[in-house]
């Protein structure tokens, strides 16, 4: 039963990662792409290190796979965070943004 719980787990990740990588090479703009790459990538990622932590059942492999994941929640928001502000302060505006909004952000904010 454990080799099959693992096996889902890890295949799920693996699904999970393939989709990241597939949206990273697809989707439009650079904030969609760190969407994808950050979120799902941490997801796949995490169940992967959940199967291989289940399968090898040691202390050390399951404290390696959960400090593996921390590190992973932890620094992946982060690291999304500073590539979407710096995209932004380069001036890439939003893919799909309306043509109003888009006019609101050249107005003088005094009118």
């Amino acid at each position: 039963m454990i080799e099959a719980l693992t096996a889902f787990l890890i295949f799920s990740g693996a699904i999970f990662i393939v989709v990241a990588g597939i949206g990273v090479f697809r989707l439009p703009d650079v904030y969609i792409r760190m969407h994808a790459a950050t979120k799902v990538g941490t997801l796949g990622s995490g169940l992967v290190l959940a199967g291989v932590a289940l399968h090898f059942a040691d202390a050390g492999v399951v404290l390696r796979c959960v400090l593996i994941v921390i590190f992973l929640l932890l620094t992946a928001p982060i690291g999304a965070h500073m590539i979407g502000r710096a995209a932004l302060r380069m001036g890439i505006k939003p893919w799909g943004i309306a043509e109003a909004d888009a006019q609101l952000d050249t107005q003088d904010p005094r009118d």
